[in-house]
Order: structure tokens, then C-alpha cells, then sequence
């Protein structure tokens, strides 16, 4: 179905390095973040029913989509190539475009969250390095700088770096999960119920935190697709992974949750970091208690930075997808000669993440500016997986019919889930400089960029059209010169 000419398909030699094992680890990485259990726990004892309503009406279509359009499309570009498929050129780049901000706004999210984790891990006398933002700076630009010398050596050492992450959080999240029950048995005073069914309270801030939980906590099955040509029997392996993966992450969202609502007051919940709390409310800063709350932070650091260099990677993935399709400069398809990478646009994508870090930290405090980060690079990929559920229903009609009939019912529920979290992402539910302000960048943000996106579109179009033409008149003009002598000679300089 999708064609794609000898260059951009097979003669840059992408390897093939990810198998199932791999796929299902990455899965687990990119989906499970360890700051939702704390927005969720936010709920109290209704966290169990929001997150199952959750899940119904977003995972499972989201699941179904990514299974059934892998299947007929397994290409490198995942989502990118499906959206171009469905609405032509134009509705590619602009799915890229919004992946590929999320990617990078989304990486510079998970190392801001890094400084606050080494406060826990360090302890209360290190509490005031999330707000120098010098130090945090200092930090963050060096693991940029370890980030992209991995990504440039490819996925032979990257994959290791996302397997130790994912599994690093399956540990840590077992840890979390059996902390009530160590609670208990050291007779300190808990509530646990972590299958505990009460209603939300009917408020705005129910509201938003039920949209952060939608889009936010669950998102991300498909970013694999991105790398489907360097996966072992793409169309069939990443649909396996969606299924193997999918009850793993949402027990460990479930379970998680209740351990936090159990061990946290729900009004002092620290929505960047709610595991390190957690284990420090329920082990203590001193004896056995510190050493395996301190391991457990050192896992999620683990987990941060194997999400951070697994997502950066597939955005490093999208300028060369698209330049194989002439919608970007060539530039960004240059591959590295010796491990075969697409260097230029990794540099690139590591640079964007540096200045948006900085951009953020101008003028808030470390919540506001994490929020910020992490709200504007999800309305980007809201956009995308709008594309995503359009395509059973809007995109082109071969394509309909090469899908099964349920998937247009399913991609309807998740398109409208989409959509409210979208509109609700605008709301800020930590405490900010200025709500109003915060939201204006928040949706000002996503209409800036894609405005940014169609204009550039529209200039590269008529460049290369421009192009086109004059190479056509210069054909023209070569193949009449021959047959007009009288011009030719008119047109000689006298001697």
C-alpha cells in the first residue's frame, strides 16, 4: 500500500535491532511515568474508578489503532508514514511536526524532573537544587550530552539503555506496590484499599486531573511504530508487544496509585516526584528504611533516563523519515557512515532540547516550569494521535477498507477522549505564577507551531516547485537549441 522510492526504503541500511523482548520493555518505559501516580492519587480513593474509565475510553482504542495500523504499514516513521497514507502530504509533515516537538519538549520534561530526584536521593540538605537553576542547567546539559553520543551509536547500545529503564521501573514500581504492605506489617498507621470503587468530586479540578490522566498517563504505544524498520518483524512483533505489555501497565498504574493515596496526605502530594516521597514517607531517612528508598530512587532515575533517551531517539527518527519523503532538507537524512544514524538530526533535536530547557526555566518556579513543559509538548501529541483516530474515519478511502470495521467505533471514542483532554490541558493543577498566563502559553504554544509548520510547508513547496519548473525550461530550451540554427548563431559572439 504505501510506496516509497528505492532511496528512502532500502539503501541506507537501517539494522534491524529490536525483537520482542526489547518492544515490550520499551513499551512499559515509554507508557509508564512515575510522576501519574502521583496526579492520580490526587483523587483519593477514587483513583481506581478514574483510572479504569481512563482506560476504556483512550488505552484500548489507542491499542486497537496502533495493532491494526502497524500491521498494514510497519515502516520506519510509524504514525508519521500512517497519517500520510490517510491525508496526503501535508497531513504527514504536520503529524511529524507535532511528534517531533513533543519528542523534544517531551525529553527536556523528564530531565527537568531529573534535579528534583537527586534532591530525594541526596536528602533534605540537598532540597534546594530544583529551584538553582544553574545547578539543574549543569546537570541537565550533561546527561543531554550522554543522551546523544548513545543515540549517534545506535540502537546496539540504545536498546540496552531503554531495557535497563523499563525494567527499572517494573522494580521500582513492585517496590512501590508491596510498600503498604511492609507499612502494616511494621504496624505504622495506613489506609490501605487500593481497589477501593468512590466517585470523583463533580469540579473543574476533577476534571482536568481525569484529561492529564487520559492522554497523559497512557499515551505512547505507538512511538514504537517509529522505529519499525529497525525492529525484527515489525508487523508482527509490535502488536505482540501491545498486548503483553497492556495488562503490565495498567496493574502497575492501579496498584501504584493506591499505594501512594495509602502513604501520602492527599493535599502534600509532590506531583514531580511522588515515588521518592512515597518511599521516604513510608521507609524513613535513616537505617534499612533510607538504603531501599534511595535504591528505589535510583531506579526511577534509571527509568528517566532510558525514556528520555528512548524518546529522543524516535524523534531524532521523524526529520529522516520525512526527508526520504523530500518534505524536509536532505540535511536531516545523513546518516552517519560508520553506525548508520541519522547524526544531523540527532544534533539537532539535541540542541532544541537544551534551549527549551533554559526557555522554561525563565521566570517560575520548578513546578510551574515543569507543567508547562509537560502540558505543551502533550497538546502537540494530542494533535498527533487526533490524526492517528482520524485515520479509519476521515482518511483516504483505499485505506478505510484495508482496516477492520471495528476499528472505526473504537478510533471514535478515542478521538473524542482526545479531544477533551486537549481542551482541558490548558488547567494547571499546581499552584502557578499566573493561571491565566499559563494557559495562554498553553494553547498559544500549539497554534504558534503548527502555524510554523504549514507556513514552512508551504514555502518548501513552492521552492521545489519553482525548482521543477525552471529545470523543466532548461530541458526545454536544451532540446530546441539543435533545431534552431538561426537562434544559435544570433546568440554566438561575433569574433
Amino acid at each position: 500500500m504505501v510506496k516509497r522510492d528505492e532511496a528512502s526504503s532500502g539503501n541506507h541500511h537501517l539494522k534491524r535491532q529490536l525483537g520482542l523482548r526489547d518492544l515490550v520493555l520499551t513499551q512499559i518505559l515509554c507508557v509508564v511515568g512515575s510522576a501519574w501516580v502521583g496526579v492520580a492519587a490526587g483523587l483519593g480513593r477514587a483513583q481506581t474508578l478514574t483510572w479504569i474509565a481512563a482506560m476504556l475510553v483512550f488505552y484500548v482504542p489507542m491499542a486497537g489503532s496502533v495493532i491494526a495500523l502497524n500491521r498494514i504499514m510497519p515502516l520506519e516513521g510509524g504514525l508519521y508514514v500512517w497519517a500520510r497514507e490517510a491525508f496526503g502530504e501535508l497531513g504527514g509533515f504536520l503529524t511529524a511536526w507535532n511528534i517531533g516537538v513533543y519528542g523534544v519538549a517531551v525529553t527536556a520534561t523528564i530531565l527537568y524532573a531529573t534535579p528534583t530526584e537527586l534532591s530525594y536521593l541526596i536528602g533534605p540538605r540537598a532540597a534546594w537544587l530544583p529551584e538553582n537553576h544553574a545547578a539543574s542547567l549543569a546537570i541537565i546539559t550533561l546527561i543531554v550530552a550522554a543522551i546523544t553520543f548513545a543515540s549517534v551509536r545506535g540502537l546496539e547500545w540504545g536498546k540496552w539503555i531503554h531495557n535497563i529503564g523499563g525494567a527499572a521501573m517494573v522494580i521500582v514500581f513492585a517496590g512501590l506496590i508491596v510498600l503498604p504492605t511492609w507499612a502494616l506489617v511494621r504496624h505504622v498507621p495506613v489506609h490501605w484499599t487500593p481497589f477501593s470503587i468512590a466517585l470523583p468530586h463533580a469540579d473543574l479540578r476533577t476534571m482536568a486531573l481525569f484529561g492529564q490522566m487520559i492522554f497523559g498517563a497512557l499515551c505512547g504505544l505507538e512511538y514504537i511504530a517509529i522505529l519499525a524498520g529497525e525492529s525484527r518483524q515489525p508487523a508482527e512483533a509490535i502488536g505482540k508487544s501491545v498486548w503483553i505489555a497492556s495488562p503490565v501497565i495498567c496493574a502497575m498504574f492501579i496498584l501504584g496509585t493506591g499505594s501512594v493515596v495509602a502513604l501520602v496526605p492527599q493535599g502534600s502530594i509532590d506531583f514531580i516526584a511522588p515515588i521518592p516521597q512515597t518511599m521516604r514517607a513510608a521507609l524513613g531517612n535513616t537505617g534499612i528504611g533510607n538504603l531501599f528508598a534511595m535504591a528505589a530512587i535510583v531506579l526511577v532515575e534509571m527509568r528517566l533516563l532510558g525514556a528520555a533517551s528512548f524518546i529522543f531517539t524516535g524523534a531524532s527518527r521523524l526529520p529522516m523519515a520525512a526527508g526520504w519523503d523530500h518534505l524536509v532538507p536532505e540535511w536531516f537524512t545523513r546518516m552517519h557512515p560508520r553506525w548508520r544514524t541519522p547524526a544531523n538530526s540527532i544534533y539537532f533535536a539535541a540542541g532544541s532540547v537544551l534551549l527549551l530547557v533554559v526557555l522554561a526555566n525563565a521566570g517560575v518556579h520548578a513546578q510551574e516550569a515543569f507543567q508547562l513543559l509537560s502540558n505543551a509538548s502533550e497538546t502537540h501529541y494530542e494533535v498527533a494521535y487526533l490524526a492517528m483516530f482520524a485515520v479509519p474515519l476521515a482518511g483516504s478511502a483505499v485505506l478505510r477498507k484495508s482496516l477492520p470495521a471495528w476499528l472505526k467505533w473504537t478510533s471514535l471514542v478515542g478521538f473524542c477522549a482526545t479531544c477533551f483532554s486537549l481542551l482541558i490541558s490548558a488547567y494547571p493543577f499546581v499552584t502557578v505564577v499566573d493561571a491565566r498566563s499559563y494557559a495562554a502559553k498553553i494553547l498559544g504554544t500549539i497554534l504558534l507551531s503548527n502555524l510554523v509548520a504549514v507556513c514552512f510547508y508551504k514555502m518548501r513547496s513552492r521552492a521545489a516547485a519553482a525548482r521543477t519548473a525552471s529545470a523543466g525550461q532548461a530541458g526545454v530550451a536544451t532540446d530546441e537549441s539543435p533545431l534552431d540554427p538561426l537562434a544559435s548563431a544570433e546568440a554566438a559572439p561575433e569574433p
